[in-house]
């Protein structure tokens, strides 16, 4: 691929941000396109993008338990690709992004004890075909992690190999690095896509390569894409600490916590299938508003910054794919997996256009005429 090549990126999400990213490091001359319009600051009336409602966990072993083994080898790639992401960006920018590796605590409350020991039977069958590691807990070891978690939490697992990452602040650096590195952005404005050519209210553009990132946007031409609703709180709090994402195992869900800068936590379940996006339920609230009264009474007098729903992309398999039709590309089906998979699937796209290998590609390319 010649540095003189022409890119269509359509999509300004996490996929299209990296994406656009990794291509304008190497010098080439990028246009990013989005539906929506964009905005460097925080309103939360601008996030559209699934990556904005997102938690940010980057969770190999925990997301494998319910995917395959090529999620938890995308999610190990990523592991070792994002602190060199977030190196690069921190040096252009104010605010350092938030990104810690101090794995994921997996708790249950004692009448629950089953679900764990479930979860904990997943992990041990996955050892199996890879190298996913955990230690066991009591209720010691947990309170020495986690001093301001309920005390009622006898046992638990850790993750160790995990991470989370401040996903607001990334995408809003990402963004930044692609205008200072010259990248064309053309939002607030809807396109259509046909082979190499992106077409507008201003007319049509052809390209060298044109690379579809537009999640459940692309619905119209993926007939087999999905939208999967995910529903999650934004809070606000100084009472409690909490250094890294605590899954808590529940028969009917199983629902996540994790930390934020500024003394803020985003709580979720993991999926809803339905392409709702209404805003939450009263009874969606009150679950989530429960768990994490459970996980400590003091996040009673926390302050309810926002409720967000948002659809996830999804295929039949649940498993990310790069679609290929001559000069068109488009990356799509992340799932919940989204900052889990995302660089190790924009390093292999980069990587094929350049006309390299990477470990992946068998598994995440698809081709056709």
């Amino acid at each position: 691929m010649s540095k003189a090549l022409n890119i269509a990126v359509v999509g300004a999400g996490l996929v299209g941000r990296l994406l656009s990213f990794a291509l304008c490091q190497r010098n080439y001359c990028v246009h990013l396109y989005e539906a929506n319009p964009i905005t460097l600051n925080d309103d939360p009336q601008y996030l559209s993008a699934a990556a904005f409602t997102a938690a940010g966990m980057i969770a190999p072993i925990s997301e494998a338990v319910e995917a395959d083994l090529e999620t938890y080898w995308l999610g190990k790639t990523s592991l070792d690709l994002w602190p060199g992401i977030i190196e690069e960006l921190n040096q252009n920018t104010e605010q350092r992004i938030d990104f810690q590796r101090r794995g994921s605590l997996i708790v249950s409350h004692p009448q629950d004890l089953s679900e764990l020991q479930h979860f904990k039977g997943r992990v041990q069958a996955l050892q199996a075909g890879c190298d996913a590691q955990f230690k066991t807990l009591d209720a010691n070891q947990i309170n020495q992690l986690e001093p301001d978690l309920n005390n009622q939490f006898k046992s638990g697992l850790l993750l160790e190999d995990e991470a989370h990452i401040d996903n607001r602040h990334l995408m809003k650096a990402l963004l930044k690095s692609c205008l200072a590195n010259n990248v064309q952005l053309i939002d607030n404005t809807k396109v259509q896509i046909k082979g190499n050519s992106v077409t507008h209210k201003t007319g049509t553009q052809l390209f060298d390569w044109v690379i579809d990132c537009r999640g459940i946007g692309a619905k119209p031409d993926i007939k087999q894409l999905r939208g999967v609703r995910g529903e999650v709180l934004r809070v606000q709090t100084k009472e409690i600490h909490l250094a890294r994402p605590i899954r808590l195992m529940h028969p009917r869900y199983q629902l996540y916590l994790v930390p934020k800068p500024n003394h803020q936590f985003v709580i979720g379940a993991t999926q809803i299938e339905s392409e709702d996006q209404s805003p939450m339920s009263v009874q969606s609230m009150l679950e989530l508003c429960s768990a994490l009264y459970s996980i400590n009474p003091a996040f009673s007098q926390a302050r309810i910054l926002e409720q967000n729903t948002n659809l996830r992309p999804a295929l039949s398999d649940n498993n990310a794919k790069v679609f290929v039709a001559k000069q068109q590309l488009s990356i799509n089906g992340l799932f919940r997996h989204g900052f889990l998979v995302a660089p190790a699937i924009i390093d292999s796209v980069v990587s094929w256009l350049e006309g390299k290998e990477s470990p992946h590609q068998q598994h995440l390319f698809s081709f056709s005429e």
